[in-house]
């Protein structure tokens, strides 16, 4: 990473989590995502039951392997056959520990998703007794409308290319505004504050990470 962007990310992360702090969630800055994945895994309690929602950042970190090697419980929906994916995500939302990113992070501390199935807004809502959220720098914008933006022109585009969806972003790139079927942006959940405190912990990380 060139020098100039690390001390960027670095100064305007550390001061992004203070916004978090302020509206009540644990935020923490990372430089790296070594250190980004130690925090995480020290965030989460030994015997904890963990789970997650789909995230080419957590997937990136190399979380999820971290957490089988050390024997933690999981309701891992990704070791089970189609059929039985479906209720791992519902039993999911009663888990210990959910893990998660955002689509988008604002300047002022706020949390941006967009949701096609629902289950990662639903489990940052409300159920688990805590959820973990990483974000890699690249997702910080000044607010909620270029948060929209963000998701909408960039992020959602790029997930669509992930899956076999028939939408029209998954065809051209871009997005269309579409109400397909099979519309990956269904939910849009603005996460302007944590309750009860502590509840969501947000892990910033220094580096260009997911969509």
């Amino acid at each position: 990473m060139l020098e100039a962007k690390r001390l960027q990310y670095e100064k305007s992360g550390n001061k992004v989590a203070e916004a978090l702090r302020r509206r009540h969630f644990d935020a923490y800055y990372c430089a790296t995502a070594e250190e980004a994945t130690a925090k995480v895994l020290e965030l989460i309690p030994e015997g904890a039951e963990v789970s997650w929602g789909g995230s080419v950042t957590v997937n990136e970190l190399g979380i999820k392997d971290a957490l089988r090697r050390r024997g933690q419980p999981l309701l891992d929906r990704d070791a089970v056959p189609p059929e039985e994916r479906r209720e791992i995500m519902r039993r999911a939302q009663s888990c210990d520990v959910f893990l998660m990113s955002s689509n988008a992070v604002t300047e002022d501390g706020q949390l941006f998703n967009i949701d096609g199935m629902g289950n990662r807004v639903a489990a940052l809502c409300f159920g688990p007794r805590s959820v973990i959220v990483v974000a890699g720098m690249n997702k910080v914008v000044p607010d909620l409308a270029a948060a929209y933006s963000r998701v909408r022109h960039c992020a959602a585009p790029m997930n669509a290319q992930r899956f076999d969806i028939k939408t029209p972003c998954a065809v051209t790139g871009q997005c269309a505004d579409c109400l397909s079927p099979e519309t990956i942006c269904v939910s849009m959940v603005a996460t302007r504050g944590c309750r009860p405190a502590g509840r969501v912990k947000v892990v910033l990380v220094g580096q260009d990470l997911g969509f």
